[in-house]
């Protein structure tokens, strides 16, 4: 969960991930007696406890939202969730959605153990005890396609060369199982597979170990057609000789949709290519398929050479988890700069990872690949148009518009930014920075907001980056510091209780309250995850830091530090 709330500051750091979290489900008186009957708002069945035996009866696929309705995560998610149930009715998709008002529904809540808002969980075949949780993205699209492919089969059957290439010519990615054991003989399969198609059953529940295996990767990836093939025919025109996985990437050099060159003026799309045009991953005869390594290297090698940062893409980029992003901001109006796409995709090529095989798109026959999985690479490479979707981030990157063009890498492990000098963006220079950082030779570039002029005279203390060290790791105080994000709720929530705090110690020589926007400034030697984040530094030698875990009040944060930074065992309660 790296790059945060990605419709606001995309790197900033794993929090929520669009959810928000409640320490207690608060339970709502209801107004009147609700019966077992099926209501609906804008196509979404309102379930409540008395309802929800019968509607887990009557759909033999149903999503739920456990949401609260003061949450905006929620809010912003309803329409969505609307539209997709809309969309799942008018295709006649046995597939139906509902929702729960965990704040109402407690016991419902309790059950499946609800604790942040939107939950989001599938029921399938009236299975109450073992719900799927929700792994798609939070849009109408993202909702469809995942359920689309737990409605029906969730990969192709390709019978023949012409259908197989026909299949892999059809989309720009697509992933064909090769698999020749623990299935039936090709009849079989065809028979059987035309009898479960008629009656909506997916064929993935029938035959082979490492087919299960690859269709449970098919129902994770739900952006990117699966297609299975057994034939002995099929094997051979594609250079295998046993089971393996293969991507099949489209390579073409031309802007998407329009055919013209790359940096042909007035388009201003980027390029869409791949590194390569196959990527093989042989099944370990041994230990068949694992299927969270599999989907992880699936989705990282459906990535482009280069990603552009959109709303589309967001999820692709962070999913993939690849340590270290290099990110080339710029502005797509400008052809002078959009030129600058060249260079950074010369350079990604060298930091893309080794691959087992590969083919450009060249027609058969195939090499036989070699028996291990392509590597993952160490550097994912972004285009950021700071005049569009890109503007979102700046802040955390602490730059404007006006800086474009400009490059900055992250290590996603710790959010550590490192910014190279303009001086030239050609491959080896690109090329020769990162691996600088890679080799530890670069020291990170670390924000600071400007003090306020009073900023040591109020009772909670405001830090920023560049006063943080000589504050916190003073050898004679005491300091208790509040890492904070402005838009966060839960910040705010507990806003007067520090301040209530810092009046209380405001006159305590060897004690400061302090706070600092984790979202403007950064610390070498502290790492942020989350909001609000509440640290305790003693005096004395060594930079110690103490995590404080217990109740956001002001009691609680009193009796911390008069233990000195220690809450206090409570007594064994009396029987």
């Amino acid at each position: 969960l790296v790059w945060l709330l990605v419709l606001g500051l995309a790197w900033l750091g794993p929090v929520l991930r669009g959810e928000e979290k409640d320490g207690e489900v608060v339970e709502e008186e209801e107004d009147e007696m609700l019966s077992d009957e099926l209501g609906e708002e804008d196509g979404v069945l309102v379930l409540h406890e008395h309802n929800f035996a019968r509607a887990l009866s009557e759909h033999r696929l149903l999503l739920v939202e456990f949401y609260a309705p003061w949450c905006r995560h929620c809010q912003q998610l309803a329409p969505a969730f609307a539209e997709a149930a809309a969309v799942l009715r008018n295709e006649s998709s046995p597939a139906r959605l509902g929702k729960v008002d965990a704040t109402a529904q407690t016991a419902l809540a309790r059950e499946f153990g609800i604790t942040s808002y939107p939950t989001l969980k599938l029921f399938r075949d009236g299975n109450r005890t073992h719900p799927i949780d929700y792994t798609g993205r939070m849009d109408m699209k993202g909702i469809v396609r995942w359920m689309q492919r737990r409605a029906g089969p969730s990969a192709t059957l390709l019978q023949d060369i012409t259908t197989t290439s026909t299949f892999i010519s059809s989309q720009d990615l697509v992933v064909v199982g090769f698999f020749k054991v623990g299935w039936g003989g090709e009849g079989w399969s065809r028979a059987v597979s035309v009898a479960m198609a008629a009656h909506g059953v997916a064929v993935q529940d029938l035959r082979g170990e490492a087919a299960q295996a690859f269709y449970e990767v098919a129902m994770e990836m739900v952006d990117v057609p699966f297609g299975v093939a057994e034939a002995t025919e099929l094997f051979q025109a594609y250079g295998l000789s046993a089971d393996t996985v293969c991507l099949f990437k489209k390579v073409r050099r031309e802007c998407r949709g329009c055919g013209h060159p790359a940096h042909h003026s007035p388009h201003r799309s980027l390029p869409h290519q791949f590194d390569k045009g196959r990527t093989d991953f042989p099944v370990d005869p041994a230990q068949g398929l694992n299927v969270a390594e599999l989907t992880r290297l699936l989705r990282v090698h459906s990535l482009e050479l280069v990603m552009e940062f959109t709303s589309e893409t967001s999820d692709q980029i962070f999913s993939a988890k690849i340590p270290h992003h290099m990110l080339l901001f710029l502005n797509k109006s400008s052809s002078a700069q959009l030129a600058l796409w060249d260079g950074f995709r010369a350079a990604a090529g060298a930091f893309r990872g080794e691959v087992s095989r590969s083919h450009d798109g060249d027609p058969q026959p195939w090499v036989t690949p070699a028996s291990r999985y392509p590597s993952i690479p160490q550097v994912l490479f972004v285009v950021v148009d700071v005049a569009g979707y890109g503007a979102n981030v700046l802040t955390f990157f602490g730059i404007t518009p006006a800086d474009a063009p400009t490059l900055r890498l992250v290590k996603m492990k710790n959010n550590r930014k490192y910014r190279m000098e303009q001086d030239s963006f050609s491959d080896t220079a690109i090329s020769t920075f990162i691996q600088a950082v890679l080799d530890g030779k670069v020291k990170p570039h670390l924000l600071s907001a400007e003090p306020p002029e009073d900023w040591d005279t109020r009772a909670v203390k405001v830090l920023v980056g560049q006063t943080f060290e000589q504050v916190a790791f003073d050898e004679t105080k005491n300091v208790f510091v509040k890492f904070y994000a402005p838009w966060c709720s839960h910040c705010q929530a507990m806003a007067a209780a520090w301040e209530e705090l810092g009046e209380r110690y405001k006159d305590h020589e060897d004690i400061v309250i302090a706070e600092l926007d984790a979202t403007a400034n950064e610390m070498e030697n502290v790492t942020i995850t989350g909001f609000p984040t509440l640290r305790y530094f003693p005096a004395g030698p060594g930079k110690k830091m103490v995590d404080f875990k217990g109740s956001r009040d002001v009691e609680t944060f009193s009796k911390f530090l008069e233990n000195g930074g220690m809450l206090p065992e409570e007594p064994p309660a009396v029987s």
